[in-house]
């Protein structure tokens, strides 16, 4: 399973980071607009992203839920029929939640970096620290805070929880 350093952060705008985000990003930006559909699942999170009717990837990941950066293990699957595949898993598990959201990644080194606008949230930061095979927590975290710090974001600023359940909290 692929691994990753996360951290998610509330900011002011998205506006407000952009050209901070430009300066430091070696791509992007690239827009992308998201449709998640949450599943519920015991051994982690289960989501449907779809992308558009033809494309999107069914994502399983694990996480704690914790406000600092976080390591994620992650299997992704792509899908060529989103519609079809979210009507299957909801028939079989129900639906755990859906999050909507405008997402504009920039790639920093190995990191990506979304600033994301979510349906019903608001705006946020969240980076992804991608960890070699055997590498340690430490060099993600590292690179994490490093981000932070270029950003101007400060530590008050970080969520422990995901948008899904965000959500679920103001229902």
């Amino acid at each position: 399973m692929a691994r990753n350093i996360e951290i998610k952060a509330r900011i002011d705008s998205v506006e407000s980071l952009w050209p901070l985000a430009v300066k430091i990003a070696d791509e992007g930006p690239i827009e992308i607009i998201q449709d998640d559909t949450f599943f519920p699942c015991p051994n982690g999170r289960l989501k449907l992203r779809a992308f558009s009717d033809r494309e999107g990837q069914l994502i399983f990941y694990r996480r704690p839920d914790s406000a600092g950066p976080k390591e994620s293990f992650y299997m992704i699957s792509p899908t060529a029929s989103p519609d079809t595949l979210r009507q299957t898993l909801a028939l079989a598990y129900g639906e755990g939640g859906r999050v909507l959201k405008q997402r504009t990644l920039f790639m920093v080194g190995r990191t990506r970096l979304h600033l994301d606008k979510v349906e019903g949230l608001g705006d946020f930061l969240e980076l992804e620290v991608v960890l070699g095979e055997g590498e340690p927590n430490e060099t993600g975290v590292a690179i994490a805070h490093a981000l932070l710090e270029k950003l101007s974001v400060s530590h008050h600023q970080l969520i422990e929880d995901a948008y899904v359940d965000l959500l679920a909290k103001i229902a």
